[in-house]
């Protein structure tokens, strides 16, 4: 199945961060990550770790913001009571001053957190297509093995019964053998040739004694 076809088939399908789900490093646990998953993953994290450092950033942003409004109200309200000083003024534009690169920052940070996520959706669709590939064809590897060694399973049972029935006949055989010797020639000749069966039924042929050449 071709890129093509898997791309217009996962169409719409909401795919979770693969590289957070364990589930997902196991199928590849005994063939092992083919070189352009590897590469993906890498660059999957690399965006999520910069994704997390944004966020954080932001978070400590927010917070400095929150601050420096604070600041600004207060300054703000005690100028309605009194005159500001030289020093409250300056405080006043420079906390105003702040704020403004804090909001400047903000805005940054969440257009670089934007592109990150959307870097990081792009990345992560391609690591899903790089997996269904892989698997697609490790499944379809795997069938073929599989229906190779049914066929070879199933050769083998039939030759195995064959020689289950062969191994049968010749034992019958043998007993036949045994009982028409002894009939014919009597329980001393046959000892003379060491023929015997043992305690599990099994025939035990040995070598000719010396009697039996005399």
């Amino acid at each position: 199945m071709d890129d093509a076809t898997f791309q217009n088939a996962l169409t719409g399908v909401k795919v979770p961060i693969l590289v957070l789900d364990q589930k997902w490093h196991r199928l590849f646990a005994i063939s092992g990550k083919p070189d352009d998953v590897k590469a993906l993953e890498v660059e999957v994290n690399e965006l999520l770790a910069l994704q997390g450092k944004l966020n954080e950033e932001l978070k400590t942003l927010k917070k400095v913001k929150a601050n420096l409004m604070a600041n600004i109200m207060e300054n703000m309200q005690g100028a309605e009571h009194k005159d500001q000083t030289t020093e409250e003024v300056k405080n006043l534009d420079d906390d105003k001053r702040l704020m403004e690169e804090t909001n400047a920052k903000i805005d940054e940070d969440n257009d670089a957190l934007l592109d990150a996520q959307e870097r990081l959706a792009e990345k992560n669709q391609a690591l899903m297509m790089a997996t269904m590939q892989f698997t697609y064809n490790k499944l379809r590897l795997n069938s073929d093995e599989i229906r190779q060694i049914s066929e070879w399973i199933a050769d083998v049972r039939v030759k195995l019964k064959k020689n289950i029935i062969k191994k049968q006949n010749r034992e019958i055989n043998n007993k036949e053998i045994y009982g028409y010797m002894h009939d014919i020639f009597g329980k001393e000749v046959v000892d003379l040739f060491d023929v015997r069966y043992d305690e599990e039924g099994r025939l035990i042929i040995g070598e000719v004694k010396e009697e039996a050449a005399s």
